[in-house]
């Protein structure tokens, strides 16, 4: 695979045809925007799994909590 660099602290690698296949990105560039990437990206991916309402999972915790003493 060929890299090609069109931004700063970015590379695209593409395969024989030209097509990019994957992006390398400069943790030491982007840091900071890739960890609000990455909370993007696990937030969609748990788009369809089953929710808690808030008042419910407060009280489970409060409930482990004076169970356990601490949290």
């Amino acid at each position: 695979m060929e890299k090609v660099t069109m931004l700063k602290g970015v590379q695209y690698l593409v395969d024989a045809s030209g097509k990019h296949t994957a992006v390398v990105i400069s943790l030491e560039e982007w840091g900071e925007i890739w960890e609000d990437f990455y909370d993007v990206l696990v937030s969609e991916s748990r788009r369809d799994e089953p929710t808690v309402a808030w008042e419910t999972l407060k009280a489970e915790v409060a409930s482990e909590v004076s169970t356990s003493g601490s949290v």
